[in-house]
């Protein structure tokens, strides 16, 4: 039980790897309070943990959003002890998803064939105000939002951990945006940690690389993508969202006592830094 009797909440918990997330601290005795902007979904997931937690629904990009949400989970408990900043998205549309895809097939095919590259992704050239707008708001303004109303509530002893992408680490081709807000991510941790240490805070980030997910079912969908994708990753797999989890445990942890500021990558190897 190593986090008996902590509370916690964790962002983007409807799903994938912020629900696996949330699993495991209960299962290790902490209160999870389960945040998505699916009131629906929140409730269901939060239902099927029992007694151990409760259902917390808000844009994190939305900062009127958040403090209420805090709000209530400060009127339900004095205090807060984990927060685990989770929720993102991944490409905006199905319908651009494809055109990557299919733009990078080429790109492989003239690889492949010893030809000029005259097919290019175009990911930055094409991108919309809307779409970078949106991006950065929800997984760098979130994190920002949530943390600050955390942060004005978390008792000594408290763990903050960011998930930021191995899209952070080495890029993702046809991703600026994403790797843009990951990355930056990492940056809000190394200097938040620096900044609550004197609080007895420790700030932490995981830098997951390909995993199963929701968010990535469109790969799995691309059988020639997903395979180029397990051919780069030297454990040759996607990454289960509990092997994640497991991880958000350690730095949520008194294991991870005398860590703050850094970043864990579970990414099988497609990145060694």
């Amino acid at each position: 039980m190593r986090l008996k009797d902590k509370v916690a909440l964790v962002t983007g918990a409807g799903s994938g790897i912020g629900r696996a997330i949330a699993e495991l601290f209960c299962e290790h005795g902490a209160f999870v309070y389960i945040n998505d902007v699916n009131r629906d979904t929140a409730e269901q997931v939060a239902s099927g943990l029992g007694d151990r937690a409760r259902s917390a629904p808000a844009d994190v990009s939305d900062s009127a959003a958040v403090k209420a949400m805090f709000e209530s989970v400060a009127s339900q408990h004095a205090g807060l002890d984990i927060l685990v900043n989770n929720a993102g998205i991944a490409e905006t549309t199905p319908a651009r998803t494809q055109q990557l895809f299919t733009r990078a097939m080429v790109q492989m095919q003239q690889a492949m064939a010893g030809d000029p590259i005259t097919t290019h992704l175009d990911a930055t050239i094409e991108m919309t105000d809307e779409d970078w707008s949106r991006m950065l708001a929800i997984h760098l303004n979130g994190t920002f939002y949530c943390t600050r109303e955390a942060l004005r509530r978390m008792r000594p002893g408290g763990a903050i951990v960011n998930v930021s992408s191995v899209a952070a680490l080495m890029g993702l081709a046809g991703a600026p945006h994403y790797s843009a807000a990951k990355g930056g991510i990492i940056g809000f941790t190394r200097a938040v940690a620096q900044d609550v240490a004197s609080r007895g805070i420790r700030v932490n980030a995981i830098c997951p690389g390909w995993i199963d997910t929701p968010m990535t079912q469109p790969v799995h969908a691309n059988q020639m993508v997903s395979m180029m994708i397990k051919n780069r990753t030297p454990l040759r797999r996607f990454g289960e969202p509990r092997e994640i989890a497991t991880a958000a445990l350690f730095l949520a942890s008194d294991d991870a006592s005398f860590v703050t500021g850094q970043w864990l990558s579970p990414n099988g190897g497609l990145f060694i830094g």
